[in-house]
């Protein structure tokens, strides 16, 4: 559902992060793409931005990634799903997790989604923090991503992060209001 980001340690220059919204993003579409995307469901795979091969520096590294694929299997979600509180609604695909659009060729499939990660991350949908120490940050993950800007190096940026359980992402149109 949510996310709060506090930031103990920063760097002097880097580390900044930038949300964006699905909401804002799927409202700058046509409405004809909007009605194609409406209803379609994409798998969502925890190994798409975990893969085993780079969990395998030791026996103990790979059974923790064993342990996170076995919790974290592959899921179906909306392409597009209603905010649970504002009723908007939201592109709700991420480049690091959506791997497929179910019922679509593999290659209308990737130019969907190779579109629509690209539509998402456009500035005009975006904000960014420049954190200083003891910031805090809460967002809504039902309708937004977020990505840390690893530009920092070698300096460090240490930040303790609580997560919000929710929902499941559904959407509700007007064919299945109230379900």
């Amino acid at each position: 559902m949510g996310a709060i980001l506090a930031a103990k340690k920063v760097p002097p220059f880097g580390g900044d992060t930038l949300w964006c919204s699905g909401i804002a993003a799927f409202e700058a579409l046509s409405e004809p793409f909007k009605k194609l995307l409406i209803g379609l469901e994409a798998e969502h795979d925890f190994v798409k931005s975990f893969p085993e091969h780079r969990h395998r520096g030791s026996e103990e590294e790979y059974q923790r990634w064993l342990v996170g694929k076995e919790k974290n299997p592959p899921l179906l979600h909306p392409v597009v799903r209603t905010h649970p509180v504002s009723d908007r609604l939201a592109l709700f695909v991420n480049e690091g997790f959506t791997t497929r659009i179910v019922g679509l060729s593999d290659k209308e499939s990737e130019a969907i989604l190779n579109f629509l990660f690209v539509h998402i991350t456009k500035p005009e949908f975006q904000v960014r923090w420049r954190w200083q120490e003891n910031d805090i940050a809460i967002w809504d993950n039902r309708v937004t991503q977020h990505y840390a800007n690893a530009d920092y190096l070698p300096q460090r940026r240490i930040m303790h992060r609580a997560t919000i359980l929710g929902d499941k992402p559904r959407y509700f149109g007007k064919e299945n209001e109230g379900a």
